[in-house]
């Protein structure tokens, strides 16, 4: 069976109605275009994200259902509270962007990594201009993990994260919940669920009803402090 795939011009910045997105694969919605600055942003704040292996064509998704935390409920495991009482990482943001996408491409093998060099490129392009951030996780003075993404307003769109220690993605991403939420973060848009998400409480919602949410929350302001360098500590 043949399908009608539409391919994005080069100087528009337009997506086709995510109703057209594909059931199989799931969201696939367009591909070609370029991943300039404003095509990302426009693409975001759609509910579209990019998502393609070394040698494909720029792929562009819209999956349903999607996966989503809520900042303000997320409660970390009592294990987990208790293993970082012994470890004692220390969490910062935005100390180390480029290196935290670098190492999110470098700890996976070729084979899983959809961080090519252009992705890479792009999204450290985004955050000289402020719009993509990172959570740096620390032990000894060293890098152990970490995590970035996108900011829509009040939804931060998680592109990926990474351990080198135990635990240490789920310290950063418990420590930015916490953090998000006081600096009125509303939603963390984690993309598509997996067995990783679903344990750190990861939610989902369909297609229509996070785009609802994305539209109330996209252009609304979130505190300018939120995502202002500096360590983060837990509670």
């Amino acid at each position: 069976m043949t399908i009608y795939l539409p391919e994005l011009a080069k100087d528009e910045y337009s997506f086709p109605p995510l109703d057209q997105a594909l059931d199989e694969p799931n969201g696939l919605l367009a591909f070609g275009g370029d991943l300039h600055p404003d095509r990302l942003l426009a693409a975001y704040r759609s509910g579209i994200f990019p998502w393609y292996s070394p040698g494909e064509p720029i792929l562009w998704w819209s999956p349903s259902p999607r996966a989503i935390i809520s900042p303000k409920t997320f409660k970390p495991a009592k294990s987990l509270r208790k293993f970082q009482r012994k470890a004692s990482y220390a969490i910062s943001m935005n100390q180390c962007t480029d290196k935290i996408i670098n190492l999110c491409a470098d700890t996976r093998p070729p084979s899983e990594t959809w961080l090519t060099p252009e992705m890479k490129a792009a999204y450290q392009r985004l955050s000289r201009l402020g719009y993509c951030h990172s959570i740096e996780v620390w032990q000894d003075s060293e890098i152990v993990g970490g995590l970035y993404g996108i900011q829509v307003g009040q939804i931060f769109c998680g592109e990926s994260m990474f351990s080198l220690k135990t635990n240490a993605s789920k310290i950063g991403l418990w420590a930015f919940c916490q953090h998000f939420a006081q600096h009125g973060g509303q939603l963390i848009d984690c993309q598509v669920m997996n067995p990783h998400l679903a344990s750190l409480g990861a939610e989902t919602l369909e297609r229509d009803q996070f785009m609802k949410t994305l539209s109330k929350l996209k252009y609304k302001e979130i505190d300018p402090n939120c995502y202002y360098p500096q360590w983060i500590s837990l509670n």
